[in-house]
């Protein structure tokens, strides 16, 4: 098995371990993505049974979409921009706004290959989450890699993250 094909097989289990959790609870999903561009839902929704934990995603990869998709701030975008823990809070908040979902996911970061700055350097990604009846959690994370493995990790984190905030790690 190729590296390539072990990464996406790795994935395709994880979103199968994040879909029977989330069923286990009687939750559903939804997410926010920037970066990833819709790369969590994809994983998600190669699940069978998805449509059983899953309930939507927003790609809003510009500024103006965040806004006005999602309700990010544009003070927060502006003080902040929009790969930040501020952003990516707003993002998850807004995703359990405007959806049925009990748990969000939200992630903005700058995958590559350019777009870093010394302050937020290629592969800066943040991460939050947010539970309809609790907290929610923000995360900075910076991957190494191309465009495709930052974007691949990014998700891979985002999944997880379901799963730690389940089994109390978050």
């Amino acid at each position: 098995m190729s590296a390539s094909n072990s990464a996406q097989q790795h994935l395709y289990e994880l979103a199968v371990r994040t879909g029977i959790a989330l069923r286990t609870r009687g939750q559903t999903l939804a997410v926010a993505e920037s970066c990833t561009g819709g790369w969590i839902a994809k994983a998600v929704t190669d699940v069978p049974g998805s449509s059983g934990w899953f309930d939507c995603g927003f790609v809003t990869y510009s500024n103006t979409a965040k806004s006005a998709l999602l309700g990010v701030s544009e003070a927060t975008l502006a003080s902040h921009g929009a790969v930040s823990a501020e952003t990516v809070a707003e993002m998850a908040a807004g995703v359990l706004e405007r959806s049925l979902a009990d748990v969000a996911i939200a992630v903005s970061g700058i995958a590559g290959p350019d777009g870093g700055a010394p302050d937020k350097p290629v592969g800066t990604v943040f991460l939050a989450w947010a539970l309809r009846h609790g907290a929610s959690w923000t995360e900075r994370r910076c991957f190494d890699g191309s465009r495709d493995e930052v974007r691949l990790q990014s998700v891979t984190a985002a999944l997880q993250g379901v799963l730690d905030v389940f089994a109390g790690r978050r």
